[in-house]
This record gives structure tokens, sequence and C-alpha cells, in this order.
């Protein structure tokens, strides 16, 4: 990348979504290249409206994740950059730690592979803990054993994308709001995008585009799957006087006949701690709430072939979930097999946060970051959890892809 002189709304390297992790992709371009020409564009009035707002504040360590994936490497890798830059930043933070409970013996061998797989990834300090170190840790918390992670920690990433922002426009990049990108089109000088009232030109594009990713790529002939299907998960805040039933993070064991990590219970930098969340079919791509409804976005969901083998294949757990959706006692149940005393009554002020998945076609939820290439352009198609852990170290990896495609083309 080398900066281009300016004509009309001309960039060497236009960023599409204001997210945490596309403003990490524009700072990391421009920490590289000083002098370069980076615009954002963002088509919601403000940066970090949707993931990165509507997030738990979660600091992955990187437990779950295959060993050589670059979810694994990223994480970790992401995680200690994270700390890193709270701390230059003076960003509030706290390694509370997080303990990840087996409730019965069935779930032994899980733990142990999640163990093997947390050690594999380079997670700082992991270890299985008893039933007497798990009551020491959280007193009220209930199980036969633990995977416990002293790394992770809580952070609200609102404020980390606003520094990230504010160091954008300290090295001269900028942000248009209110920018939707409804066409990505090859050009002369590279990559021309339209929004419904202006055009932007530029050498390079790369679009972070969340629960919009797959659309944006097709807009560039990218293939039409993966196809983002989008995942409402609610969440409860416990009562006031509840909030030292937990000291960090509690989660269960992650259930293999589903894909997601179930209910748990996360403290909160601002000292709430949150209770959640579920998993089920948003009704709509941004539907934080349960009657939110876009009749073309849900049968663009229901009429996937993606979907409906993904469904099929886990409907029992499926209506498990929306039965928690329906019902508060419900939910409470699950989280007491965690921590016993949390009572329904507990649970207040339920609000939601929509994860971007993206699904292939054979019903399969990719289980790593993924990006897609067309000419002068880079899509990342699927950046869920850790994502934004991960967005230092991956905007470093998404820029040096961009970098290796100039270089080659």
């Amino acid at each position: 990348m080398s900066p281009t002189p300016a004509h009309g709304h001309f960039a060497d390297l236009v960023v599409v979504g204001a997210g945490i992790l596309g403003l990490a992709v524009a700072r990391e371009s421009l920490l590289r290249h000083p002098g370069l020409r980076v615009l954002v564009l963002e088509k919601e009035e403000q940066i970090g409206f949707h993931q990165t707002g509507h997030n738990s504040g979660v600091i992955h360590a990187g437990i779950y994740y295959a060993p050589g994936s670059l979810k694994a490497r990223l994480c970790v890798e992401g995680s200690r950059e994270i700390y890193a830059y709270c701390d230059e930043k003076n960003i509030p933070y706290e390694r509370c730690g997080k303990l990840v409970v087996a409730t019965d013996e069935t779930e032994l061998p899980r733990l142990e592979e999640l163990h093997r797989r947390a050690s594999a990834n380079g997670v700082p300090g992991v270890k299985i803990v008893d039933a007497a170190e798990l009551a020491e840790l959280e007193p009220n918390a209930a199980g036969l054993r633990a995977v416990h992670s002293p790394a992770t920690g809580i952070v609200d990433f609102s404020l980390v994308a606003q520094a990230f922002a504010q160091d954008l426009a300290d090295m001269g990049g900028s942000i248009c709001t209110s920018a939707a990108v409804v066409g990505i089109e090859a050009s002369e000088r590279g990559v021309e995008l339209r929004t419904p009232t202006r055009r932007f030109n530029a050498s390079t594009a790369i679009t972070c585009g969340g629960l919009y990713s797959d659309h944006l790529a097709r807009l560039t002939g990218a293939p039409p799957t993966p196809k983002i299907v989008p995942f409402r998960g609610r969440y409860y805040s416990l009562r006031p006087s509840a909030r030292g039933l937990v000291r960090g993070l509690v989660y269960p064991v992650p259930d293999p006949a589903f894909p997601f990590l179930g209910v748990h219970l996360t403290k909160r930098i601002t000292g709430e701690v949150w209770a959640g969340p579920n998993a089920v079919l948003a009704l709509a791509r941004e539907g934080y709430r349960a009657r939110d409804l876009n009749p073309r976005e849900l049968w663009e969901t229901l009429s996937y072939p993606g979907f409906r083998a993904l469904a099929l294949k886990y409907w029992r757990v499926g209506l498990s979930e929306i039965r928690g959706d329906l019902s508060k006692r419900a939910f409470a149940r699950a989280l007491q097999r965690l921590v016993p005393a949390v009572r329904t009554a507990d649970l207040l002020e339920p609000r939601a946060g929509v994860r971007a998945q993206a699904l292939s076609e054979d019903g399969v939820l990719l289980d790593d970051f993924w990006f897609d290439h067309a000419e002068n352009v880079i899509h990342v198609r699927n950046a869920p959890s850790p994502g934004a852990t991960s967005s230092l170290a991956l905007a470093r990896e998404i820029v040096g892809v961009a970098e290796h495609m100039i270089s080659a083309g």
C-alpha cells in the first residue's frame, strides 16, 4: 500500500464497517503505512453499534478453539494485546478469571479435552481444579471439577472501539457514518463503493460487515455461501442483592449436541452480573427483540439448505433454547446447574445481542475466522466470538493478507 493523490471521494483503503474489527483494521493499516488515505464507511449513525455494543465484554483466553486454527492463535495473541492496549489507554479492565464447570461425571472427558486444547493453545495459567479448589474460587458454584483460566477478563469493548477510532483520527484516517454500502464494483482505480447518496473510489477495500458480511461479499460476485445466520442471545442482569453469587465468570462445559457455549454467569466491568445467553434464531439480522421481524431476511434463512440441515440435526436442543427464551423459570433452572442459589426473581432487565454466524450449505457452523477475496477487495466473512478479543491480532492478519494481495497483483 502506498499513498495516492486525492481526487474526489478517493482513498487508498476503504474499510466497510466501524465495529471494533473494522476500526482495528483501519488503525493497523495506518500504523504500517503512515500517510495512507484511509476511510471507514459505517451504515449506522455511530460506531460499534451492533456486535461490538451488544456483547458480554469478555476478554477470552483461547480455551475452546481447535489448536492450529486462526481463532486459537489470534485469540491468545489478541488477548495479550488488548490488555496491553487498555493499559496504554487507561481503559478499565479486570482479569477476574473464568471457570468452566463440570457438574456431572459425563462431562469430565469433555473437560479434560478443553484443558488439553487450552494448554496446546498456550493459554496462560490454565489448569484443572477439583471441587475443593472450585469452592475456594467460586463458593456458590456447584461442580465436580473445573477448568480455571485466570487470564480471562472483562472490559467494555465499546470503549476499546472508541479508542481505536481516536487513534485512527490522530493518524489522519476518517470515518463516514450513515453510509450504508449498497454496491461494490471494480473500477479503473481499483474499486468503487456506492452508498445511496455517494460514490467512493479506493485502491483497496476491506469489508468487516458482521451481520451483513455475506451480503457485502455477494456484491463482488463472491460465492453465495457460507451464509450468515443470525442467532439472538438473551441476557438477564442479576438483581444487585444477587451479584455476590459469583466473583468472576462461571460457564458450563459445552454440550457437543449444540454448537454454542450454554447459558453462563458473566461479571461485567460495571459491576453488574449478566446471566445468559441462550441461542435462538433471530427473525431479522438485527433482531434484538423477539418481536423484531424482517420477512425477507427470515425467508432467506429458512430457505437456506444449510439452515434446514442445522435445524434437522439440532431440533431437540433448539426447542429447549426456545423454552428458555420464553420462560424465565426455565432460564433460571439452566443457571442453577452451575450456581444453585440463583432464583427466578434474581433475573432482571432482559437484553440481547445477535451473533453473526456463518453457516455452510451442508449445515456446518464455521468454527474459524473466514475471509473471501475479490479483485482489490477482502471480505471478512466470519468473525464471531472471539472477534473482539482478537481484534488487534486479527486486524494484523487481515492487513497482511491485503498487502500480499496487492504485491501479488
